[in-house]
């Protein structure tokens, strides 16, 4: 494989973008009602513990992604089951991204439009981006996620001025206790978005400066979890939290209250553009990371030919895994999630961890 460099801006860009990604436009934490913010803030610190597992492995590894660490740390024989689950894990995860974006799209803009003919455009988009390699989409993160901030700025701004929004829609802060939130942070919001950042391993390899790994992975866990933050905030404070927690799509309907002067209106489209950004690399991570540990798997010089292949599994997977929304978001919260995620993202690498640091230690 044509090694190539990315450095630790774009792939700070690239990974923020990664985080968002539907997190942004779902409403995360809902269980929590008015303390949805408060569990996103507690799973962003708790978070940070999760990253210093993924950065340490790499620094232990520095060359290596997760798929080519497994043998060096486990063994051949044990490694294969482990390294067929985590590409499994990425290309159902890109698929699931898919859908929450086409469900959108089909629901809100294009609704005459099938959902499969706009995942598979968009799917077309992010391949073309991925066969450049990972400069092409490092640079493609440059370009665009100055854009998406500014977008969010402006609706965020926009928020304010709507009639309904009133902060009094967070109180009375832990009014039903703790443990709704606790319940929330995990296995729920530690996991989808903070722990997906499991994915950064397979960029680390292609960072240029090996010694910034875990100055760039914090980094990311930080901004990415303030943001997320005060978004809940914001959302909360206009749609309440009633609304908050039975609407799909919390962010496009509070933005859809945005009226100036009763003439600009409209302003969720903007939420459509950044929907659009933050799925590109959030489907874009996941393919890209599928596609290297295939090729580092079957030992492959290269990973055009097995984006190919991705790019025409991805789509109708996305269709396959459910009849409808509600029952995709069933199968994400109730199945996905504690049985996939917390042992891929969580209980392994903490394992992996620990094995690592005995062989260094020990020197076996």
């Amino acid at each position: 494989m044509k090694k190539q460099n990315i450095n630790g801006l774009q792939l700070f860009d690239v990974l923020v973008g990664f985080e968002f990604g539907t997190a942004i436009i779902l409403g995360i934490g809902s269980g929590a009602k008015q303390d949805a913010w408060l569990a996103i803030l507690i799973s962003m610190l708790s978070s940070l513990i999760l990253m210093g597992v993924f950065t340490q492995l790499s620094l232990y590894y520095p060359n290596d992604t997760l798929v080519s660490m497994l043998p060096k740390i486990i063994g051949k024989f044990l490694s294969y089951p482990l390294i067929i689950l985590y590409i499994s894990h990425f290309i159902y995860s890109a698929a699931r991204a898919c859908r929450d974006f086409g469900d959108l799209i089909t629901s809100t803009m294009l609704v005459k439009t099938p959902i499969i003919v706009v995942i598979v455009s968009f799917m077309l988009l992010i391949i073309y981006c991925l066969r450049g390699g990972v400069e092409a989409f490092g640079r493609m993160g440059e370009m665009v996620f100055p854009i998406y901030i500014m977008s969010l700025i402006i609706i965020w701004i926009l928020l304010l001025s709507v009639e309904d929004f009133n902060l009094k829609n967070l109180t009375p802060i832990m009014g039903n206790g703790l443990k709704p939130i606790i319940k929330e942070v995990y296995p729920g919001i530690i996991n989808f978005p903070f722990g997906e950042m499991i994915i950064i391993m397979m960029f680390f390899p292609f960072l240029n400066s090996k010694k910034i790994i875990r100055k760039v992975g914090m980094t990311i866990i930080l901004v990415s979890g303030l943001i997320l933050t005060i978004n809940s905030i914001l959302i909360l404070s206009v749609i309440g939290p009633e609304i908050y927690g039975e609407n799909w799509f919390p962010f496009f309907t509070a933005t859809q209250m945005v009226s100036i002067a009763d003439f600009l209106e409209r302003f969720d489209a903007l939420v459509i553009l950044m929907m659009v950004s933050g799925v590109f690399f959030k489907v874009g991570g996941w393919t890209f990371g599928a596609a290297v540990g295939i090729s580092q798997l079957v030992k492959l010089n290269h990973t055009k030919s097995v984006l190919l292949g991705l790019g025409t599994i991805i789509p109708p997977l996305s269709l396959l895994i459910a009849p409808n929304f509600s029952e995709h978001l069933k199968i994400g919260l109730d199945y996905f999630v504690p049985y996939f995620h917390v042992p891929l993202q969580i209980i392994i690498p903490i394992l992996l961890l620990c094995i690592a640091f005995i062989r260094k230690k020990f020197k076996f």
